[in-house]
């Protein structure tokens, strides 16, 4: 149980690093494609900011405690920070790297939901993933 707890964890503080970076694009973004920039990373932060209670409740039902700092979750996480405003490709770019890795998180975590023998949270798992996945092709053709 422990290791879905942690991997838990990391899947929360990823998901929270990664909403905050989609967050900033959005803020910064601009170039000739503005709009569907800007309205693109607003439909993706705002699908990733809507989990982010999911996960931490899931945490709690297994009686542990969610992290309640952002100290805490930029040590979870495992997404890198972008010290610069990049271009709007490199943006995209950067997105898809960081969905990658909370995909293999992703996949992590439903394989410790199996063990743990928590069918549940396993098919939340696999529909977050299912999310991630949806979010990786569109990241993926705006930098084709």
């Amino acid at each position: 149980m422990e290791q879905l707890i942690q991997q838990l964890k990391v899947i929360l503080g990823t998901n929270f690093a990664l909403y905050f970076k989609a967050h900033g694009f959005h803020w910064n973004v601009e170039g000739v494609n503005f709009q569907q920039y800007h309205d693109f990373f607003a439909e993706l932060y705002t699908s990733i900011f809507n989990n982010t209670d999911l996960i931490a409740e899931k945490i709690r039902m297994l009686d542990a405690y969610a992290p309640g700092s952002l100290l805490r979750m930029l040590e979870l996480a495992d997404v890198e920070e972008s010290a610069i405003i990049p271009s709007p490709i490199s943006m995209m770019a950067e997105l898809k790297r960081d969905n990658d890795r909370m995909m293999v998180h992703l996949r992590a975590g439903i394989v410790a939901a199996d063990q743990a023998g928590e069918p549940a949270i396993g098919n939340f798992l696999q529909d977050l993933l299912d999310q991630h996945q949806k979010h990786a092709w569109m990241l993926r053709s705006f930098i084709k």
